[in-house]
């Protein structure tokens, strides 16, 4: 059995290296060069913090898959050890946090009170919905001026009038809430403005679910008020912290996915062909969980704390320490996928982890799958001269958000 690398009297913490590593400048949809080279070097190292703790990195697919499905890993948020992503994120789960931050039986006891609402069948029920949404946002943006911006006429507003519509919250709010997960998703955010962001949508949202207690309405957060809040089974303040994920999660990421698939689509021109050229929806949704793949947005890694030790991969990760699962690189994995630098929509892409994997895989995938799947299945048919109207060195990445993605993409048609 190997010695873990905390146990090696030569590893100072400063010979560790930084986490995470920025990406090249000139290929802004590949992962990090140097994350990439600790990859190449072995499924697992060390790495170093902005607090100065030193987790374990986990690169490789099939370890990422193990740990995530293993019990004896916990993403408890407040565990000692927990590899935490920044202050702010720190700060502001100390105060309130979701069921993505627990453990069973907590973060089973709270998830399965919004299943429900997520389930392939029930979403499969909105897709006529969205499709008059996508629809809806595309007529706007070729009625308006050339060059536009599709982030925020066509990426933003979309997934977020769709988790509107399913939570009941007022889009004529959006531009609140936009604003506010902006600022609770950005890296460079002062922990007393987190805090305090953090604060105001909290209030927000538990003035609404008042409003939904005294007239409920068709929408999740009135049925988890009254079959949940009203009988006792949940606080107000918990059905508040599940609302603030799924409100930002249910657009930000999604947004995001929309304007980085479609820069990697329009700068991949032969892929864009197959996918403006058919009307086969099984190409579209290969399409979908390819750029999920080749994308991952989820910028910072999942994180997790180890509540026993654990032998894997030669390595032994002791009991109380962190673990750091960065999905950009297990989906460029080549014993999983073959040439997976290279964008191939036809591509079965099905077993990537941008969605992550066990008890905490992400409960808004078939959500996102469709959305997805109407603007891929939609954009590029309706507008089949869409192409960029700038120069691609010159867009704006999100180098500095937990979700990756573009600020500006300015197209024309």
């Amino acid at each position: 059995m190997s010695r873990s690398l905390t146990e090696l009297p030569d590893q100072a913490p400063e010979d560790v290296p930084r986490y995470p590593m920025p990406r090249a400048e000139r290929c802004p949809l590949d992962p990090s060069p140097e994350l990439r080279a600790l990859g190449d070097a072995g499924p697992l190292t060390k790495v170093r913090l902005w607090d100065g703790s030193t987790p374990w990195l986990v690169t490789r697919h099939a370890e990422q898959r193990a740990l995530l499905g293993d019990p004896r890993v916990s993403a408890d948020t407040l565990k000692d050890g927990y590899p935490q992503q920044r202050p702010g994120m720190m700060a502001r789960r100390s105060r309130s946090r979701s069921f993505i931050a627990m453990d069973d039986p907590e973060h089973a006891r709270l998830r399965r009170m919004v299943t429900g609402a997520f389930t392939v069948r029930r979403i499969e029920g909105m897709r006529a919905g969205i499709q008059r949404i996508v629809d809806q946002f595309i007529d706007e943006m070729v009625a308006g001026p050339r060059p536009a911006d599709l982030v925020s006429a066509f990426a933003l507003p979309v997934p977020s009038l769709v988790i509107c519509q399913l939570l009941g919250v007022p889009y004529a709010d959006h531009e609140f809430f936009q604003s506010v997960s902006r600022t609770l998703i950005n890296s460079n955010t002062p922990v007393d403005t987190v805090l305090e962001k953090q604060g105001e949508l909290l209030e927000y949202l538990d003035d609404l679910i008042g409003r939904k207690l005294a007239e409920p309405g068709d929408d999740l957060l009135s049925r988890v008020a009254a079959e949940r809040v009203a009988t006792g089974e949940m606080t107000r303040r918990e059905l508040g912290a599940m609302g603030l994920l799924l409100l930002i999660a249910g657009h930000e990421t999604t947004a995001n996915m929309i304007a980085l698939g479609t820069f990697a689509l329009l700068t991949n021109p032969d892929q864009l062909d197959l996918v403006r050229g058919t009307d086969d929806p099984k190409l579209i949704a290969r399409t979908v969980e390819e750029l999920l793949r080749y994308l991952t947005i989820v910028h910072t890694g999942r994180r997790r704390v180890a509540l026993a030790d654990i032998e894997i991969a030669g390595q032994v990760i002791r009991a109380g320490e962190g673990i750091v699962l960065p999905g950009e690189v297990a989906n460029r994995d080549a014993a999983v996928f073959a040439d997976p630098d290279e964008l191939d929509v036809s591509r079965d892409a099905r077993r990537h982890m941008a969605f992550g994997f066990g008890v905490h895989q992400c409960l808004g995938q078939p959500l996102a799958r469709v959305e997805l799947q109407v603007v891929y299945g939609t954009l590029y048919r309706r507008i089949p001269t869409l192409a960029l109207a700038a120069d691609p060195a010159t867009i704006p990445f999100k180098h500095d958000s937990i979700v990756y993605g573009v600020y500006e993409l300015p197209v024309t048609w």
